[in-house]
């Protein structure tokens, strides 16, 4: 716990058998109160691994998509009374070392929600980033900072944290159930005036770090586009898709598919 709010850790996971237990052994168990993994249908033993650690494990039976993954992470994690949720990939190209420091901007409520930024410091290309995603994330940031009026130095980091009343006020369950979630969830962020503090996190590119293809990074870059698109139409009073107002919020009554549970 960091200053009487209860911290969980989650991992959406994906053939993460290789590097989940490299990840999971840098968790500062001191600070972090539990660790719950979503196996979406991997085709490797990730499942297995995760019960010999004593993870929370829940598995989505069929493969359902990187967003709905999270929504599920979510759903368990404050079903597990979670105040502040840290989402950390269990690919190691993140350090879990920076947990205590994102997780203490929100419990000494500073921020709302914390991302992971791997383009501040320049630590993208150290880290081996691919020059064309490099220059792809500093082109759609610029965009959507032009088009959201914001100054994220990334939108696009997969480590990020949450406080319990983000989470339970924003319709993420009318978010995309693949990539472009992450990016649906912070234009719903700035659009209800939360909050977003920033920190510099260094990243690792090697063979085992997931990664999507060419194809499906393009798809996601037009995602990009499309939702900061929506964003400047909805401030305009021109309300669609997830900036409607009748937009839905994750159901905590829902059944999850527990594999085990310390």
């Amino acid at each position: 716990m960091l200053n009487g709010k209860k911290i969980v850790v989650i991992m959406p996971a994906y053939n993460a058998e290789h590097t989940l237990k490299q990840t999971y052994d840098e968790i500062y168990r001191e600070f972090v109160d539990e660790v719950i993994l979503v196996d979406d249908s991997s085709l490797d033993n990730t499942k297995e691994l995760s019960k010999s650690l004593q993870i929370t494990t829940i598995v989505h039976t069929e493969n359902k998509g990187y967003g709905a993954n999270q929504k599920s992470c979510y759903k368990a994690a404050l079903k597990a009374g979670a105040d502040i949720v840290i989402m950390l990939h269990p690919d190691y190209q993140y350090t879990p070392k920076l947990i205590p420091a994102m997780a203490s901007m929100m419990a000494f409520e500073q921020y709302d929600a914390v991302l992971a930024s791997r383009m501040l410091g320049c630590s993208a290309l150290k880290g081996g980033m691919p020059l064309y995603k490099y220059f792809a994330n500093k082109f759609l940031t610029t965009f959507e900072n032009l088009l959201l009026h914001e100054k994220l130095s990334e939108y696009h980091t997969g480590f990020r944290g949450f406080t319990k009343k983000v989470l339970e006020s924003l319709p993420l369950e009318s978010c995309n159930d693949d990539f472009i979630f992450d990016n649906e969830v912070l234009a719903l962020l700035f659009f209800n005036k939360y909050n977003i503090g920033e920190i510099s996190c260094p990243t690792k590119y090697f063979k085992e770090a997931s990664s999507i293809n060419f194809v499906r990074s393009c798809k996601y870059g037009f995602g990009v586009l499309g939702v900061s698109l929506l964003y400047r139409l909805a401030k305009c009073g021109l309300k669609f898709g997830i900036f409607k107002n009748n937009g839905r919020t994750l159901d905590l009554n829902s059944e999850l598919t527990y594999y085990y549970k310390k």
